[in-house]
Protein backbone atom coordinates (compact mmCIF):
# COMPACT_ATOMS: atom_id res chain seq x y z
CA UNK A 1 0.00 0.00 0.00
CA UNK A 2 2.63 2.36 0.43
CA UNK A 3 6.41 2.81 -1.19
CA UNK A 4 9.34 3.66 0.28
CA UNK A 5 10.31 5.82 -2.53
CA UNK A 6 8.10 8.83 -3.30
CA UNK A 7 7.59 10.62 -6.53
CA UNK A 8 6.45 14.24 -7.28
CA UNK A 9 5.10 16.45 -4.60
CA UNK A 10 1.73 15.50 -3.45
CA UNK A 11 -1.83 17.63 -2.36
CA UNK A 12 -2.41 18.19 1.61
CA UNK A 13 -5.96 17.47 2.45
CA UNK A 14 -7.40 19.84 5.22
CA UNK A 15 -8.32 16.99 7.27
CA UNK A 16 -7.71 13.28 7.33
CA UNK A 17 -10.41 10.83 7.38
CA UNK A 18 -10.50 6.53 8.94
CA UNK A 19 -9.87 4.67 6.33
CA UNK A 20 -13.17 2.16 4.26
CA UNK A 21 -13.14 -1.17 5.50
CA UNK A 22 -12.06 -2.36 1.99
CA UNK A 23 -9.11 -0.36 2.56
CA UNK A 24 -8.29 -1.58 5.83
CA UNK A 25 -8.86 -5.26 4.33
CA UNK A 26 -6.86 -4.84 1.47
CA UNK A 27 -3.74 -3.63 3.99
CA UNK A 28 -4.29 -6.93 6.10
CA UNK A 29 -3.60 -8.86 3.15
CA UNK A 30 -0.71 -6.80 1.14
CA UNK A 31 2.94 -7.64 1.55
CA UNK A 32 4.63 -6.59 4.88
CA UNK A 33 7.48 -4.22 3.35
CA UNK A 34 11.28 -5.59 3.86
CA UNK A 35 12.26 -2.79 6.23
CA UNK A 36 10.49 -0.42 8.66
CA UNK A 37 8.74 1.74 9.79
CA UNK A 38 6.40 -0.94 9.62
CA UNK A 39 2.52 -0.39 9.94
CA UNK A 40 0.94 -2.27 13.14
CA UNK A 41 -0.59 -4.81 10.94
CA UNK A 42 2.14 -5.61 9.55
CA UNK A 43 4.97 -5.93 11.68
CA UNK A 44 6.55 -8.79 12.54
CA UNK A 45 6.53 -10.69 15.90
CA UNK A 46 8.53 -11.66 18.49
CA UNK A 47 10.76 -8.26 18.84
CA UNK A 48 10.69 -6.70 22.27
CA UNK A 49 9.54 -3.40 21.95
CA UNK A 50 9.15 0.10 23.69
CA UNK A 51 5.53 0.79 23.90
CA UNK A 52 4.75 4.44 23.56
CA UNK A 53 1.71 5.04 22.65
CA UNK A 54 1.50 5.38 18.18
CA UNK A 55 5.16 4.38 18.25
CA UNK A 56 6.81 1.11 18.93
CA UNK A 57 10.41 1.29 19.65
CA UNK A 58 12.79 -2.01 19.15
CA UNK A 59 14.63 -2.59 21.92
CA UNK A 60 18.64 -2.79 20.91
CA UNK A 61 21.47 -2.77 23.05
CA UNK A 62 23.49 -0.26 23.41
CA UNK A 63 21.06 2.87 22.80
CA UNK A 64 19.75 5.43 24.95
CA UNK A 65 15.99 6.34 24.70
CA UNK A 66 15.58 9.82 26.25
CA UNK A 67 12.08 10.82 26.63
CA UNK A 68 10.69 14.25 27.34
CA UNK A 69 6.98 14.80 28.64
CA UNK A 70 4.72 17.23 29.66
CA UNK A 71 3.37 16.83 33.91
CA UNK A 72 0.40 14.60 32.28
CA UNK A 73 2.78 11.71 31.16
CA UNK A 74 2.21 13.20 27.33
CA UNK A 75 5.46 12.57 25.31
CA UNK A 76 6.29 15.61 23.42
CA UNK A 77 9.97 14.40 22.27
CA UNK A 78 11.59 11.06 21.77
CA UNK A 79 15.52 11.22 21.06
CA UNK A 80 17.08 7.96 20.54
CA UNK A 81 21.13 8.28 21.60
CA UNK A 82 24.45 6.18 20.74
CA UNK A 83 27.77 7.22 20.93
CA UNK A 84 28.25 10.29 18.84
CA UNK A 85 24.73 9.79 16.96
CA UNK A 86 21.10 10.91 17.71
CA UNK A 87 18.01 9.94 16.46
CA UNK A 88 14.58 11.97 16.96
CA UNK A 89 11.30 10.74 15.94
CA UNK A 90 8.10 11.93 15.31
CA UNK A 91 5.19 10.68 13.65
CA UNK A 92 2.14 12.46 11.91
CA UNK A 93 -1.48 12.14 11.19
CA UNK A 94 -1.95 11.59 6.98
CA UNK A 95 -3.76 11.40 4.03
CA UNK A 96 -5.37 7.92 3.42
CA UNK A 97 -3.72 7.69 0.12
CA UNK A 98 -1.26 10.66 -0.46
CA UNK A 99 2.13 10.83 1.30
CA UNK A 100 3.46 14.32 2.74
CA UNK A 101 7.10 14.02 2.83
CA UNK A 102 7.60 15.67 0.02
CA UNK A 103 5.85 19.26 0.98
CA UNK A 104 7.20 18.46 4.68
CA UNK A 105 10.64 18.16 3.28
CA UNK A 106 10.31 21.48 0.87
CA UNK A 107 9.15 23.45 3.87
CA UNK A 108 11.85 22.21 6.28
CA UNK A 109 14.19 23.18 3.73
CA UNK A 110 13.03 26.71 2.97
CA UNK A 111 12.80 27.38 6.97
CA UNK A 112 16.79 25.63 6.84
CA UNK A 113 17.78 28.04 3.89
CA UNK A 114 16.06 31.30 5.89
CA UNK A 115 18.70 30.32 9.08
CA UNK A 116 21.42 30.43 6.73
CA UNK A 117 21.39 26.72 5.64
CA UNK A 118 22.54 25.18 2.32
CA UNK A 119 20.23 21.66 2.36
CA UNK A 120 20.99 19.20 0.25
CA UNK A 121 18.81 16.61 -1.15
CA UNK A 122 19.59 13.03 -2.06
CA UNK A 123 18.54 9.52 -2.95
CA UNK A 124 18.66 7.08 0.68
CA UNK A 125 16.43 3.56 0.95
CA UNK A 126 13.51 5.21 1.94
CA UNK A 127 13.54 7.97 -1.19
CA UNK A 128 14.37 11.54 -1.04
CA UNK A 129 16.34 12.88 2.43
CA UNK A 130 17.35 16.11 3.37
CA UNK A 131 20.92 17.09 5.10
CA UNK A 132 22.75 20.64 6.30
CA UNK A 133 25.21 21.59 8.34
CA UNK A 134 23.41 23.59 10.70
CA UNK A 135 24.23 26.63 13.00
CA UNK A 136 23.62 25.95 16.56
CA UNK A 137 24.60 27.22 20.34
CA UNK A 138 27.47 25.18 20.98
CA UNK A 139 28.62 25.42 17.47
CA UNK A 140 27.74 23.95 13.78
CA UNK A 141 25.86 20.64 13.77
CA UNK A 142 25.02 18.08 10.76
CA UNK A 143 21.16 17.44 10.39
CA UNK A 144 19.69 14.65 7.58
CA UNK A 145 16.23 14.35 7.42
CA UNK A 146 14.16 10.91 6.52
CA UNK A 147 10.85 10.63 6.20
CA UNK A 148 8.60 7.88 5.34
CA UNK A 149 5.04 7.58 4.44
CA UNK A 150 2.62 5.28 5.96
CA UNK A 151 -0.86 4.00 5.65
CA UNK A 152 -2.64 7.43 7.43
CA UNK A 153 0.83 8.34 8.86
CA UNK A 154 4.03 9.71 8.24
CA UNK A 155 7.36 9.26 10.15
CA UNK A 156 10.30 11.82 10.53
CA UNK A 157 13.33 11.23 11.66
CA UNK A 158 16.06 13.48 12.08
CA UNK A 159 19.54 11.78 12.55
CA UNK A 160 22.43 14.25 14.27
CA UNK A 161 25.93 13.55 15.03
CA UNK A 162 28.23 11.57 12.92
CA UNK A 163 24.96 9.75 11.37
CA UNK A 164 23.79 12.58 10.16
CA UNK A 165 27.32 13.82 8.70
CA UNK A 166 28.09 10.05 7.25
CA UNK A 167 24.67 8.09 6.53
CA UNK A 168 26.58 4.96 6.33
CA UNK A 169 27.80 5.26 10.41
CA UNK A 170 24.27 5.30 11.13
CA UNK A 171 24.31 2.34 12.80
CA UNK A 172 22.27 0.68 15.28
CA UNK A 173 19.77 3.60 15.08
CA UNK A 174 19.06 3.07 11.51
CA UNK A 175 18.13 -0.31 13.16
CA UNK A 176 15.58 1.05 15.56
CA UNK A 177 14.31 2.97 12.39
CA UNK A 178 13.94 -0.27 10.13
CA UNK A 179 12.26 -1.75 13.29
CA UNK A 180 9.93 1.14 14.46
CA UNK A 181 6.28 0.27 14.36
CA UNK A 182 3.81 3.07 13.81
CA UNK A 183 0.08 2.48 15.77
CA UNK A 184 -2.32 4.43 14.45
CA UNK A 185 -5.83 4.70 15.80
CA UNK A 186 -8.91 5.17 13.96
CA UNK A 187 -9.78 8.65 15.11
CA UNK A 188 -10.13 11.30 12.16
CA UNK A 189 -7.11 13.95 12.60
CA UNK A 190 -6.08 16.66 10.58
CA UNK A 191 -2.84 16.13 8.29
CA UNK A 192 0.13 16.76 10.36
CA UNK A 193 -1.00 16.26 13.71
CA UNK A 194 1.13 14.90 16.27
CA UNK A 195 -0.58 11.08 16.88
CA UNK A 196 0.10 10.94 20.81
CA UNK A 197 2.54 9.68 22.59
CA UNK A 198 2.86 8.50 25.74
CA UNK A 199 4.97 7.34 28.67
CA UNK A 200 5.29 3.78 29.12
CA UNK A 201 3.30 2.29 32.14
CA UNK A 202 6.43 1.92 34.40
CA UNK A 203 7.70 5.63 33.73
CA UNK A 204 4.62 6.99 34.18
CA UNK A 205 3.81 5.34 37.10
CA UNK A 206 7.44 6.45 38.70
CA UNK A 207 6.88 9.57 37.61
CA UNK A 208 3.51 10.42 39.36
CA UNK A 209 4.74 8.83 42.66
CA UNK A 210 7.47 11.72 42.45
CA UNK A 211 5.46 14.30 41.59
CA UNK A 212 5.79 16.29 44.67
CA UNK A 213 9.23 15.36 45.22
CA UNK A 214 12.09 17.10 43.80
CA UNK A 215 12.83 14.64 40.70
CA UNK A 216 10.03 14.09 39.14
CA UNK A 217 12.03 12.82 35.85
CA UNK A 218 10.96 8.77 35.37
CA UNK A 219 13.95 6.60 35.21
CA UNK A 220 15.75 6.55 31.91
CA UNK A 221 13.82 9.54 30.56
CA UNK A 222 16.06 12.90 30.00
CA UNK A 223 15.48 16.05 28.42
CA UNK A 224 17.08 16.05 25.51
CA UNK A 225 19.13 19.43 25.45
CA UNK A 226 22.45 19.27 23.57
CA UNK A 227 20.62 18.20 19.93
CA UNK A 228 19.15 20.88 17.65
CA UNK A 229 15.92 21.54 15.95
CA UNK A 230 12.56 20.81 14.60
CA UNK A 231 10.72 19.83 17.62
CA UNK A 232 7.20 21.56 16.93
CA UNK A 233 4.02 19.12 17.70
CA UNK A 234 3.13 19.66 14.07
CA UNK A 235 4.90 18.17 11.00
CA UNK A 236 7.27 20.94 9.42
Amino acid sequence: MFSRKRGGPKHVRPDDAPQSAALAKSMGDAPAPEFGPYDSRQAPDGVQRLDLGSLLIPAIEGVEVRVQANPDGAVEQIVLVHGNSALQLGVFAAPRSEGIWDEVRAEIAAAMKSDGAAPQEFDGPYGVELAARVNTPEGPADVRFVGVDGPRWMVRALFQGLAAAEPGQEGVLGECLRGLVVVRDDEARPVREALPLRLPREMAEHAEQHAEGEDPTPPDVAVNEQFPGHNGRHAH
